[in-house]
């Protein structure tokens, strides 16, 4: 019975191969002769070669050099002598043992060295200890934490803030928590180097525009838009972001906030708005450039700013709508895997807010002292004054390069040390030469505080005016 059962499975075996289609028996009878190569083939030749001797191995050796593991790096390089600071660095600051003038920490505001941050801040250490030993979503969120969100919030007129414990991670975190992989950035050229990070962790589709220039932006908006018309399947995916700074680290200008409005709705694009520089310094109330215009803060879809310059702290926050806000506590990598800000800065940047709420005024202060260097600084020969005459950092550049950056480094350099050896701080901009995207010349960067009387302003531009003669001349 068996036999007869095997016999008919055999003839339906050689049915099923005479009905199959030609090309699948063509197939299998490839993929035969293939394991039938595979399993028969030698997996590698040996290569025929003649045996080194003992001397001729050790010979080999002694002359390898490996690689350098870093490219070699001067040692007056001036990243390996930085200046050393004694005390805070407040109005008067000790650089080096000699005590001058600080025009170099943003310390806009005054408020570093302020008693009530100070006494806000050890509370916060007796009741907390010193830092949080885990990120927000790992018991390291603190009722201190969640007060100063929603006293940020309040201040900037939004529905909701989240903080980070590091002032650069904070925009570097934002943007590719938002923007990915098929996304297109439009970004300004002069942007700080925590946006161009951002920006590369995003891996988006990035174009870059030339600075503060809304007519180059529109061109660019308009390309992108006659491409989206030949795809319109892959447009309607496709979301479309404006990078700008408030206030520009590398240049001191304000960005052109309400023409940037009108291209973000007419070109269908949202916007982030990073305000370091911008915030605790321009408007009224010292809110950014969004109050600087007198612009809806509804209309920019995401801010961000740091704690570390008008707050007189460490860390940064973003705020927006809470829709925007909510979805970096799952996406913000600086949020959620940071340890925390330690509690005591999060009480001093409370603090920081009480005294901007109960002064006002002291926006205005800061303004007319801005105003007053910068108009100080005007018609000295060999510099030139780079920067809005109300912004509290703005740069000095040589009016004609010598067309060698590390000369140009050099005659800076040796103004910066010529005037702290006469009792004023200044220092020069620093960047990572081989990792700017467009990289920024050679400045001394001067910041303006509330603190500085108009005698020291004075002292300033004079001290600077007669090291350049010196120097350049």
């Amino acid at each position: 019975m068996a036999t007869v059962a095997e016999q008919w499975v055999l003839v339906e075996m050689v049915q099923a191969l005479y009905e199959a289609p030609a090309y699948h028996l063509i197939l299998e009878g490839i993929l035969i002769l293939w394991i039938i190569r595979l399993l028969f083939s030698k997996t590698y030749k040996l290569q025929e070669r003649s045996d080194l001797t003992v001397k001729e191995k050790e010979e080999l050796i002694e002359e390898w050099q490996p690689e350098p593991l870093v490219p070699p790096v001067s040692k007056d390089h001036p990243a390996l002598n930085y200046n050393i600071v004694s005390g805070p660095p407040s109005h008067n600051i000790v650089v080096n043992g000699k005590e001058c003038i600080n025009f170099a920490s943003f310390n806009f505001l005054g408020l570093l060295d302020n008693p009530r941050l100070k006494a806000a801040a050890l509370a916060s250490l007796k009741k907390y200890g010193v830092g949080t030993c885990g990120p927000r979503g790992f018991y390291g969120t603190f009722d201190v934490h969640l007060d100063l969100e929603d006293r940020l919030a309040k201040f900037m007129k939004t529905e909701e803030a989240i903080i980070y414990s590091y002032g650069f991670a904070t925009i570097a975190s934002a943007i590719p928590a938002y923007s990915k992989r098929g996304d297109i950035v439009f970004v300004d050229k002069a942007a700080c180097f925590a946006i161009q990070k951002g920006l590369q962790a995003s891996r988006s589709d990035i174009k870059l525009f030339n600075h503060n220039d809304m007519d180059d932006l529109e061109r660019l908006l308009k390309e992108q838009e006659i491409e989206d018309q030949k795809n319109p399947r892959k447009a309607r995916v496709t979301r479309r972001f404006i990078v700008v700074e408030g206030l520009y680290m590398n240049t001191g200008t304000i960005c052109p906030l309400p023409e940037l409005v009108k291209l973000k709705y007419k070109y269908k694009a949202r916007i982030f708005l990073e305000e370091s520089l911008s915030f605790g310094v321009l408007g009224e109330h010292g809110r950014g450039v969004t109050e600087h215009f007198g612009i809806d803060i509804d209309d920019i879809d995401l801010i961000s700013a740091n704690m570390e310059n008008s707050l007189a702290s460490i860390g940064g926050f973003c705020c927006g709508r809470s829709f925007v806000i909510d979805h970096q506590r799952l996406s913000g990598q600086g949020y959620c895997f940071s340890a925390s800000l330690p509690p005591l800065l999060a009480a001093a940047a409370i603090e920081a807010l009480n005294i901007m709420e109960e002064n006002p005024g002291i926006f205005a202060v800061l303004k007319e002292k801005c105003k007053r260097i910068h108009k100080a600084l005007q018609g000295i020969s060999g510099l030139k004054v780079v920067g809005e005459s109300i912004s509290p950092a703005f740069h000095l550049q040589l009016e004609e390069s010598t067309g060698c950056r590390e000369r140009d480094v050099k005659l800076l350099q040796e103004i910066v040390t010529q005037c702290m050896d006469r009792g004023i701080a200044l220092t020069q901009a620093r960047y990572l030469e081989k990792e700017e995207k467009y990289l920024p010349p050679p400045s001394i960067r001067v910041v303006v505080t509330v603190e500085q009387t108009e005698e020291e302003l004075e002292k300033a531009a004079t001290t600077i005016s007669k090291v350049a003669q010196t120097v350049l001349l």
